[in-house]
């Protein structure tokens, strides 16, 4: 079995180094880059299944290299970072990056993290069923069923359930979810997100004051879990 191959691009060698130990004793092959260009031209000669990409590098704003990279490569970006600001949170997440974890951080949690980006790339690329708990969603019927039971949904309950169910443990900003759902001219609208917010949850959720599945990300979206 072909082990999956994760790009550390970051200038500190002692968190390249906690990577690589944890990460190889996961079983995942990984390379190295200690600078933005190196990451770059590693990534274009040989596609890793995931890039976790520092924001502070030497030679070029992590930022500005997520936006190159997601000029040309589809898998999953998580941002390691020690800035903790909702700007730059949000600002990676509506520029592509999959998730976005600050430093110091926990390494349990980032393997959960990793794991989660590449299960929801496989089920984005073979799944037509997706299921949760009881839920299934059928994107070829275009339904939605609890228990075989049919769930009525609206056209754009069901396309933000989609959205939300593809993109499984990502975090997806309001603008984000605004204009993949109601395009450009809607994405401030995020009282009119969160009506439909609420719509939904009480059509999956089995307790939708306390959800399970729509997580609120506060000041920045939504979770799906």
């Amino acid at each position: 079995m072909t082990k999956e191959e994760i790009l550390i691009i970051d200038d500190e060698p002692q968190i390249r180094k906690l990577l690589e130990i944890n990460l190889e004793s996961n079983g995942y092959k990984v390379t190295q880059a200690s600078d933005a260009s190196m990451g770059i031209k590693l990534a274009a000669s040989h596609p890793p299944d995931l890039i976790l990409l520092d924001i502070g590098l030497p030679d070029m704003n992590g930022l500005d290299a997520l936006k190159e990279l997601r000029t040309w490569y589809n898998h999953s970006i998580i941002i390691l970072s020690v800035i903790d600001n909702e700007e730059s949170i949000v600002f990676a997440l509506d520029n592509g990056a999959s998730d976005y974890v600050t430093k110091p951080f926990r390494v349990n949690e980032l393997l959960a993290r990793i794991r989660s980006c590449l299960h929801r790339n496989k089920s984005i690329e073979h799944n037509t069923i997706l299921i949760f708990d009881n839920i299934q969603v059928d994107l070829i019927a275009r339904a939605v069923k609890n228990n075989d039971e049919l769930i009525k949904l609206t056209t754009t309950e069901y396309k933000l359930l989609v959205l939300f169910a593809q993109n499984e443990g990502r975090v997806l900003t309001h603008q984000y979810i605004l204009k993949e759902i109601w395009g450009v001219g809607y994405q401030n609208d995020t009282q009119y997100l969160r009506v439909f917010v609420g719509t939904l949850r009480k059509k999956i959720e089995r307790n939708p004051n306390k959800p399970k599945h729509i997580i609120t990300e506060s000041g920045v979206g939504y979770r799906f879990n």
